[in-house]
């Protein structure tokens, strides 16, 4: 029988590399055209790479955990006993704009999994069995540190196995090594290789900031009258099941500022030297994930009411969470919000998410006291930022556009009529 090379794709998107999560098959395994045989992380998303052919798995070129350059051979198939295709199939570049459904079916994204069943490979540590939850990195931190995931319990999320978890054990069994030139005593040093997600996202932010010059306004903003409303919502929409936090408010409080000052949802072209007005709102939000930053994006959201957007934001952020976003998902933001005060935060400098030109920062709401007329009164605060791209928005238009969000925000009631 003939032999046919099996290759890792040209996923799209200037994906170069894919690190390989798992194989779907084992030497010996019978395969059919397009059936899946391994799935590939890209710094986007997990994909189930095909065979282009029928055939008998002969050989596996990789073990888990190799990161593998597109067009590399991954396995040898003793070809035959089915419908062949005559080229490994590809998946056309898909413009940001579009949805990931221009590319083939076989190669459609689909969620990140950390889960990681037996490939039939000989080696040790034992490949974790079905139920182990792990990252790609924190498997291979196992792998090299002759870790055996099957034995740990995760200290993560729903049972996680965390790269601490892993580094711990090392400590308790004593296999820890010292880094090459530290002095006896001295801290261990680790060298993990930046791949993934981690990767694209160092890569993103070094060059925002080399491209776009940031500056960033803050404003103290009353907030009583919200968390008033936003309590007298909260127990009506959790009896539909839903979630409601700050966000939501916040979003449409954007929007409607947004209206008066259009160029904060804009991007700049920079081959054209053209400024491109976006008519329509799609609202990213920054959400911190085992993973790393994600940024999944309410598509259309001042076309949906505050429990929608309530809803929208719970899903999406699950599925961040679970690494289960699919491109989709996560594209076509026209600005992004960034609520550093859900974990305690009370002022910071982001950093733009490229091509927008502007991001939003919310912060923890605090109490404080405030002088009026003459006597101290308890009021409950927060910050917000808005850091901007000077290339288009000006100092005083950012302070002209916190004043008018923050008056939204400290009236509510403004804030209903905006939404009629």
């Amino acid at each position: 029988m003939a032999t046919q090379n099996v290759k890792l794709p040209d996923i799209g998107e200037g994906v170069t590399e894919g690190e390989l999560v798992k194989w779907l098959v084992k030497p010996g395994d019978t395969v059919k055209a397009d059936q899946p045989v391994a799935e590939v992380m890209t710094d986007k998303a997990t994909v189930e790479v095909p065979t282009p052919v029928a055939g008998t798995v002969k050989e596996l070129k990789f073990k888990e955990g190799d990161v593998i350059p597109i067009e590399t051979v991954i396995l040898l198939l003793e070809a035959g006993g089915g419908a062949t295709k005559t080229e490994t199939p590809k998946a056309a570049p898909t413009p940001a704009a579009k949805s990931p459904a221009a590319a083939p079916a076989a190669m459609q994204a689909r969620p990140t999994t950390t889960t990681s069943a037996g490939g039939g490979l000989d080696v040790y540590p034992p490949t974790p069995g079905p139920n182990v939850l792990a990252t790609p990195a924190t498997r291979r931190l196992a792998r090299e540190s002759n870790v055996d995931l099957n034995n740990l319990s995760g200290t993560g999320l729903a049972g996680r196995v965390t790269r601490e978890d892993v580094l711990q054990n090392m400590k308790g069994n004593g296999t820890g090594t010292q880094a090459k030139g530290s002095r006896p005593g001295g801290a261990a040093e680790e060298r993990v290789a930046m791949r993934g997600v981690r990767k694209k996202i160092a890569e993103n932010m070094q060059m925002a900031k080399h491209v776009i010059p940031h500056f960033t306004l803050m404003e103290e903003v009353r907030v009583d009258e919200l968390v008033k409303l936003r309590a007298s919502a909260k127990a009506a929409a959790e009896a539909k099941g839903v979630k409601v936090t700050y966000l939501p408010f916040v979003m449409k409080a954007l929007i409607a500022t947004i209206r008066d000052f259009p160029m904060f949802n804009a991007s700049i072209d920079d081959v054209a030297s053209e400024i491109v007005y976006k008519k329509y709102f799609n609202i990213g939000f920054a959400a911190d994930t085992p993973n790393g930053l994600m940024v999944p994006v309410v598509k259309n959201a001042d076309q949906k009411t505050l429990l929608q957007i309530s809803h929208e934001i719970q899903e999406l952020a699950v599925k961040a969470r679970d690494g289960k976003l699919s491109l989709e998902e996560m594209k076509g933001a026209t600005i992004t919000i960034t609520n550093i005060g859900s974990v305690g935060g009370v002022y910071a400098t982001p950093i733009i998410n490229h091509p927008e030109v502007a991001i939003l920062g919310m912060y923890k709401i605090q109490d404080k006291p405030l002088w009026v007329k003459d006597k101290f009164e308890r009021v409950q605060v927060m910050n917000f930022t808005i850091t901007c791209d000077h290339r288009l928005i000006d100092g005083a238009v950012a302070a002209n556009f916190m004043k008018a969000f923050a008056g939204r925000i400290e009236n509510p009631s403004q804030l209903m009529l905006d939404m009629i």
